[in-house]
């Protein structure tokens, strides 16, 4: 081998990723019972991208947009999951996952570190078409989970429509036919049926 300190690097943190693993979401995967982690989040987008990118309101790298799946997580080894209705929490997301991010990717070797982050910002960022349809990955997942839970996770945290829809603001910038889908048939049939509180009364 010819560089053995750069791949001792990415064996680093290779190891140390696994890590996302035990980082548990909110969301119950189809069996209702077990919650889903991290790492199971990211491989149940990459595979929907492959699947679902030809609804994408742009023409999209599919193989970037699903490098930037699996790794935009990644920085929640360090800075913890945080819930997407917990309003304290994302006081600090930001500022928590940044470094986070600088820890992390600084294991790599630098070439690969610089383009790993660069992924995790153009995700954050939310300018692209690939890091648009990222995000509509990222919100329409956990609602497919949701619904095939009879809404579970929210009915445990007493979910309204209106954190539901603006929580979903930005996902037609990924693809307007998939939250159009998901508008109709994963949030106002779980509004309806009594899984996500409707507090759209007068609005």
């Amino acid at each position: 081998m010819k560089d053995i300190e750069r791949f001792e690097k990415q064996l680093a943190f290779i190891r140390e990723i696994d890590k996302e693993k035990m980082i548990k979401r909110q969301s119950y995967i189809t069996d209702g019972v077990t919650h889903e982690n991290d790492a199971e989040h990211a491989w149940h987008m990459a595979i929907m991208t492959l699947l679902l990118n030809e609804y994408s309101n742009s023409e999209i790298d599919v193989l970037k947009t699903i490098s930037m799946l699996l790794i935009h997580d990644l920085v929640e080894v360090y800075a913890g999951d945080t819930y997407a209705y917990d309003e304290e929490g994302k006081k600090t997301q930001a500022e928590r996952e940044a470094k986070a991010a600088d820890k992390l990717y600084g294991m790599l070797p630098e070439d690969q570190g610089e383009y790993l982050k660069s992924l995790w910002l153009e995700f954050e960022a939310q300018e692209t078409p690939e890091a648009k349809f990222a995000r509509t990955m990222d919100c329409f997942q956990p609602l497919i989970l949701n619904d095939a839970t009879n809404g579970r996770a929210w009915k445990e945290h007493d979910v309204r429509r209106s954190w539901v829809m603006n929580r979903n603001r930005n996902t037609a910038l990924g693809s307007e036919e998939i939250w159009e889908y998901a508008r109709e048939n994963l949030v106002e049939k779980n509004v309806k049926n009594g899984n996500i509180i409707d507090d759209s009364a007068g609005s």
